[in-house]
């Protein structure tokens, strides 16, 4: 198995632009769209998506499913429902790990060797963004050791701010340099 370093990547970007086998989407309950990542996602792919995710029912907290891409370059989205922050108490942590391991391992058992990751929960749902960062990447890190696909993870972040919170923790959780 590569290093886990050789397959991580942290980038700015517009995740709904990347090639890449899967993208992951930071969706409500609903699974129906709604603003940030999840709207912009809906939008570029198209109404085909709505009407998918509309025939999945929604799903928990710390769930996640998965569609096809439509007009993404994506193949595939997969949808990770993450936690509302309420100061920590709440289960916040273990069910964002959820969504990442979740995402993680529908990515495998479909045979999705690439797999990018916006910054769960740190938007509207207002989880702070350092905490987040370390979770997702924990997480990230515990799942490579012990799987082969995906071979590719990107975390993809909006703002130039948010990728240098998740590359100050890429350097303490994945050994980074």
């Amino acid at each position: 198995m590569p290093p886990i370093e050789g397959r991580v990547s942290i980038v700015r970007g517009d995740i709904t632009e990347l090639d890449v086998d899967t993208i992951v989407n930071a969706a409500n309950s609903t699974l129906l769209g709604g603003g940030g990542v999840d709207g912009a996602i809906h939008r570029a792919a198209g109404p085909e998506l709505l009407a998918e995710c509309r025939t999945l029912g929604g799903a928990s907290t710390g769930e996640a499913e998965i569609t096809r891409g439509y007009r993404l370059k994506a193949k595939h989205v997969i949808h990770a429902v993450g936690p509302v922050w309420h100061g920590g108490g709440r289960r916040e942590p273990e069910l964002l790990a959820s969504c990442y391991e979740k995402s993680l391992t529908l990515a495998r058992d479909h045979g999705l060797a690439s797999i990018a990751f916006p910054s769960i929960s740190t938007g509207a749902f207002g989880y702070p963004i350092e905490l987040a960062a370390g979770v997702a990447q924990s997480t990230v890190r515990a799942f490579l050791e012990k799987n082969a696909v995906p071979d590719r993870v990107i975390f993809c972040c909006f703002s130039e701010p948010d990728r240098l919170v998740y590359l100050e923790v890429a350097r303490r959780e994945l050994g980074f340099r």
